[in-house]
């Protein structure tokens, strides 16, 4: 008895430990950034001095926190609030270590009209407020040195909508470090083409992204956790991938006696997606999935899990009303 609680203790730690494993970096970025209201394309530069400039932490909206002006050409939507030009800026070190890694920076929000420059080079222009995006540093950057990432936003021309916007990096900033052999950016399709309280059939389409200059051959895993980081399935496949190239791998799986998600209880499992080269790990990501099946009739309405349910929702804006456009709970 004794020696089966002991395998069972050991069996756990293991488990635990492999659940535990990580080779992809994220790191917030939200801290420590300089900001001014104006233009200054000179702020791209390395010599640019931003004493005068707020040191502040994302995300930022700058139009709530201007005077009501009643002139204002935001107008009633935009609560007479100001608009205009933006600058971020900020000085950051990437560790020598990183040099034979990916590293990427991620934006959830910027409104709007935002450009990005790495150490003097413009990574690139994106006009929708309402996106997330990224953009590949790697080329661009000083390893074990200092690096300068300036973000302009141009929320100028006004009035530009019907609700209030919010104006400059409203959402959150991450720095992403991963191996040359990884999975892509936003790379994983999860569906569940069929559920019943006997089984679901889960179908993964994993995009995975070989920067090195040289094919590779893989094992890529795709395994299922419940919520409480139990393994309830898992599928392995060894993979070749060509040099410089972006391939999309198919797994499917198999769930037994799926947990339903529904309004009560909102339950939740986790698709982990590990890359293996040889025996080392070289990715790792993670996607939420849940289990539920639904049907729309002219007759007795809507149905999830079978259930006749209620549709309640608002027209809910990303705004927080008199709080500003930055999301304030975590």
């Amino acid at each position: 008895m004794i020696l089966k609680r002991i395998i069972l203790v050991l069996t756990i730690l293991f488990s635990t430990a492999i659940m535990a494993q990580k080779a992809r970096i994220v790191e917030d970025f939200n801290k420590n950034w300089n900001f001014k209201l104006g233009d200054y394309p000179e702020a791209i530069n390395a010599n640019y001095n931003p004493s005068a400039w707020r040191t502040l932490q994302l995300p930022h909206d700058w139009s709530i926190e201007g005077a009501f002006d009643k002139d204002s050409k935001t107008k009633q939507a935009q609560g007479f609030l100001p608009a205009g030009k933006g600058w971020y800026r900020k000085v950051f070190t990437i560790p020598a270590n990183w040099e034979n890694k990916t590293v990427s920076i991620e934006f959830d929000g910027v409104f709007k009209n935002s450009e990005v420059f790495i150490n003097g080079k413009s990574l690139g222009m994106r006009p929708n407020g309402y996106i997330s995006f990224s953009y590949d540093l790697t080329q661009y950057l000083n390893f074990g040195k200092s690096n300068i990432i300036a973000v302009k936003v141009d929320n100028d021309a006004q009035p530009n909508s019907r609700w209030y916007t919010g104006s400059g990096i409203y959402r959150n900033v991450r720095l992403v470090a991963s191996e040359k052999l990884h999975v892509g950016k936003w790379g994983t399709f999860v569906t569940t083409p069929e559920i019943s309280a006997e089984k679901s059939k889960v179908n993964v389409e994993v995009t995975i992204d070989n920067d090195n200059a040289v094919a590779k051959e893989f094992k890529l895993i795709t395994s299922i956790v419940n919520a409480e980081n139990k393994e309830v399935a898992t599928f392995t496949s060894t993979e070749k991938i060509g040099a410089k190239t972006s391939e999309k791998k198919v797994h499917n799986l198999e769930v037994k006696q799926p947990k339903l998600w529904n309004t009560e209880n909102p339950y939740l499992y986790k698709v982990i997606t590990k890359v293996y080269e040889k025996s080392k790990l070289v990715d790792n990501y993670e996607t939420p999935l849940g289990f539920r099946y639904f049907n729309f009739d002219a007759e007795k309405g809507f149905s999830l899990n079978g259930v006749p349910t209620k549709i309640y929702g608002v027209c809910l804006h990303h705004d927080n009303g008199a709080l500003g456009a930055v999301e304030n709970i975590h």
